[in-house]
């Protein structure tokens, strides 16, 4: 019998013939410990084939068994594989052959670029991506890679939405036809619709629909959370993320999401709890650092969060709303002169790269120049920048919905047909509020 003392990687797969387990992310999968072995003599002799007398020797130690019984084991392994079953080949007369593609290394490598969740990093995966689809056009995990990598940098507003809606939908729609919805391609079309169709509701139905079918699917719990926190619904966006915490506790999302869910509750003693929780789990991922900095800035602990917010942009310089995020510190601290340096380095960025108006809008807010903040706002809007999703309830919009530009503002980004029209006046009780 085959025994080695490591586990065996294949794909997602993890064979391991010491306790004769098959893993796929860590996750157990039902397979008798005879197909196991099977499956690893396959992955042993990877690309050549193996014919029956051969696997009977390997994989059952020599007992004798019936070719009919060996057809049935492998059959058992290649269903236990699910997508990936099709690696598994076989000839008469030659026998059973398991060949990786080519495309498996650039896929890796792809999504070891995207966990590093800079611009530069979604840009590396989405090469190694379109090089894995070179090699094997019909892997759905090559169109899957590409959807997250667009839909992401769409997200975070490090390359212009309308493009990577465009570049989501074409990468989606290949996945879909190839793998059909999975709860994964289901809750990234979710969180599509709500970050670049404000289709809220439909947006809902299906993270619904994704959390029923398979509840151990942590994004879906965090993008389900931004959707609720965009329309208002603070208490069920935390109790979401608790209950998110009870599936994984380590998501490196989930512990971002919350500390920007606090901080919009203005809940800023939790949010610098867990922001200095999240920090020590997660020390580059910059976007939690972010949202920590900006709720220490919050509860007047402003040195503490530069240094924050510059420690994010030393990792990501690529990341244009960190190094803006920064100069609204600086502005609404008194340290103008730079603050508006930052400023003018962000107007040169914006001749060769995109750059997120919404946060350039704040950062001429916190200067003291509304008109042009609005100016800012009204080009987010037709950039349809995804952080205007966040209107209702960003602490740092509360001096410009004072203005009554702002419900303009905000009914034209929503869809509204009166939008152009002036807004009422408001009282000033109503105001306050």
């Amino acid at each position: 019998m085959i025994a080695p003392a490591e586990p065996i990687t294949l794909g997602p797969f993890s064979v391991d013939t010491s306790n004769q387990r098959l893993l796929r992310d860590g996750v157990e999968v039902r397979l008798r410990p005879q197909a196991v072995l099977a499956l690893a003599t396959l992955v042993q002799n990877s690309g050549t084939y193996i014919n029956c007398d051969r696997m009977i020797r390997e994989a059952w130690g020599g007992i004798v068994v019936s070719p009919h019984t060996v057809e049935v084991t492998v059959s058992e392994v290649k269903k236990a594989l699910s997508e990936y079953g099709s690696w598994i080949s076989r000839r008469p007369k030659l026998g059973y052959r398991l060949e990786i593609p080519g495309s498996e290394d650039l896929i890796r490598s792809g999504w070891h670029f995207w966990n590093r969740r800079t611009r530069e990093g979604f840009e590396k995966a989405i090469d190694c991506f379109q090089r894995a689809a070179q090699e094997d056009s019909a892997d759905f995990r090559v169109f899957e890679g590409l959807s997250l990598c667009h839909l992401m940098l769409g997200v975070y507003g490090m390359r212009r939405p309308s493009e990577m809606r465009q570049g989501f939908a074409e990468a989606h729609r290949r996945a879909v036809e190839l793998a059909g919805w999975t709860p994964e391609l289901r809750a990234m079309h979710a969180h599509a619709l709500r970050v670049f169709e404000r289709k809220y509701d439909a947006a809902e139905a299906e993270f619904r629909r994704v959390l029923r079918e398979k509840p151990s699917l942590v994004s879906a719990y965090v993008w389900l959370a931004m959707l609720l926190l965009t329309q208002g619904r603070l208490d069920e966006a935390l109790a979401l993320i608790v209950r998110a915490h009870r599936v994984d506790p380590l998501y490196p999302a989930l512990a971002a999401t919350e500390i920007f869910i606090r901080f919009c509750r203005r809940d800023l003693e939790a949010a610098i709890a867990c922001g200095k929780r999240a920090v020590d789990l997660f020390p580059y991922l910059q976007l939690g650092r972010a949202y920590y900095a900006e709720a220490l800035e919050y509860s007047g602990q402003v040195e503490e969060a530069l240094k924050q917010y510059r420690i994010g942009r030393l990792m990501s310089p690529d990341f244009a709303c960190l190094r803006a995020l920064e100069g609204i510190c600086l502005a609404r601290n008194g340290r103008q002169k730079k603050a508006r340096a930052i400023l003018d380095d962000l107007e040169k960025m914006r001749a060769s790269e995109y750059v997120d108006a919404y946060f350039i809008a704040l950062l001429h807010s916190a200067l003291g120049d509304r008109d042009a903040a609005f100016r800012e706002m009204e080009r987010a809007v037709e950039e349809e920048s995804p952080n205007l999703n966040f209107l209702d309830v960003d602490p740092k919009l509360d001096s410009l919905r004072k203005d009554r530009r702002f419900t303009r503002l905000r009914n034209r980004f929503m869809g509204d047909p009166a939008a152009s029209a002036p807004a009422p006046r408001r009282s000033k009780r109503a105001v306050a509020s």
